[in-house]
């Protein structure tokens, strides 16, 4: 046994079908991904061919209707999804791959049928690549305070502003950006969504260095004077900021489930490591310490994966209160990272120096860890919002 997660999963979160496109996903990313991960990591950028292929199987048009070319599916085939292409060790990677998980569920939920027809088929196939452009240089998480303005022009609105830490901002194709469409209304109902095409004159783009994340795109973006048909507007005026909540909501669940695989990979990377590696004539699993350090690592990941599976099963059949739910999401992203930075630090730990050594999953996720626990929303402010919902 190479894991110490081989156990077979509860049928009321994981159907035969969920299992069959896992084993799909996993060939795929035994066979496309792994092998690449470290030279694309270095390189700062993965092929946009990997769009396509993963389009081919199925994972860039999952949960997305059948008449724009996706396929309907539970939350557990997300999660399925996520876990697979989290064996690869790169977080990176499957931050751009699936930039358009945050970036096009507002367009599905309320754009119009036009803006759909025209923008869904093609992300779907991996023609285009797709981002949600929200935090700017003065705040992340307060968005309802936020300075894009988009005014209205007769039949286009005039853009003026920045965004900053835009995954996949570089090369993406559609951007759904946050704007102020009523400059009078300093808050949350002066908030509206619009789709910006990446060829846009007066769009301007810089990429940014980061600790982690190396094959991922992340860019600062600025908006002068850009021109956009009023018919990009997603939804209607004003009602922005519900929407970005409820994509809030989705995108914390998804980090949650990544944060529990990545700390997964690095337990099963330090596993397979204190298996071969010998000191003193025994291999480091006979040591005791690192024993102990492994279980702790595992009863990590398995405490905060029962959280996320259970969560999920929980939304996806409505048992609410709603902001129960809300509350319980933060705190499946706390503990999930938590539990990611417990691991990825032991892992490193057990690896000694191989650990430091670039090359490795868990060295790599190590420098990963802190963009899981600020990104979607930092652990202080989950903190903060939940209190808020459970009215403490």
């Amino acid at each position: 046994m190479d894991t110490l997660f081989d156990i077979a999963p509860r049928p009321e979160y994981f159907s035969e079908g969920h299992q069959e496109f896992r084993r799909t996903v996993r060939q795929f990313v035994a066979r496309e991904i792994a092998p690449f991960v470290n030279e694309w990591d270095e390189a700062g950028s993965f092929p946009r061919e990997l769009y396509r292929k993963a389009a081919e199987v199925g994972i860039i048009g999952l949960g997305y209707p059948e008449e724009y070319g996706g396929t309907p599916a539970d939350v557990f085939y997300s999660i399925v999804s996520a876990e697979e292409i989290a064996r690869a060790g790169c977080g990176g990677l499957q931050a751009s791959l699936g930039s358009h998980g945050i970036g096009m569920p507002p367009v599905v939920a309320h754009g119009s049928e036009a803006l759909k027809q025209r923008v869904l088929p093609p992300v779907i196939r991996g023609e285009k690549i797709a981002a949600l452009a929200i935090t700017e240089p003065g705040g992340g998480s307060d968005v309802a305070a936020l300075k894009t303005t988009a005014v209205r022009d007769g039949d286009h609105y005039v853009v003026n502003g920045e965004k900053t830490f835009i995954t996949s901002g570089m090369r993406a194709d559609y951007l759904s950006v946050a704007v102020r469409t009523d400059p009078a209304n300093k808050g949350p109902g002066g908030v509206s969504l619009l789709l910006i095409e990446g060829d846009t004159p007066g769009l301007s783009r810089t990429e940014l260095k980061k600790m982690g994340w190396w094959s991922s795109d992340t860019a600062h973006l600025r908006f002068d004077n850009c021109r956009v048909p009023v018919g990009n507007l997603i939804g209607a005026e004003g009602a922005g900021f519900k929407a970005i909540m409820h994509n809030f909501n989705s995108e914390r669940l998804m980090m949650a489930t990544l944060a529990c695989a990545y700390a997964e990979a690095c337990t099963d990377e330090a596993l397979a490591w204190a298996r071969e590696r010998k000191t003193f004539g025994a291999s480091l699993s006979e040591r005791q310490v690192i024993r102990h350090k492994l279980v702790d690592m595992a009863l990590r990941v398995e405490t905060a994966r029962s959280f996320v599976y259970d969560l999920a099963w929980r939304l996806q059949q409505g048992l609410g209160p709603a902001s129960a739910l809300v509350a319980r999401t933060c705190m499946a992203k706390i503990v999930a990272t938590q539990a990611m930075q417990y691991c990825a630090d032991q892992a490193v730990q057990i690896l000694g120096g191989m650990g430091f050594m670039r090359g490795t999953k868990s060295e790599r996720i190590y420098r990963e860890v802190k963009v899981m626990i600020i990104g979607g929303g930092s652990e202080e402010i989950m903190k903060d919002l939940a209190a808020r919902q459970l009215d403490i």
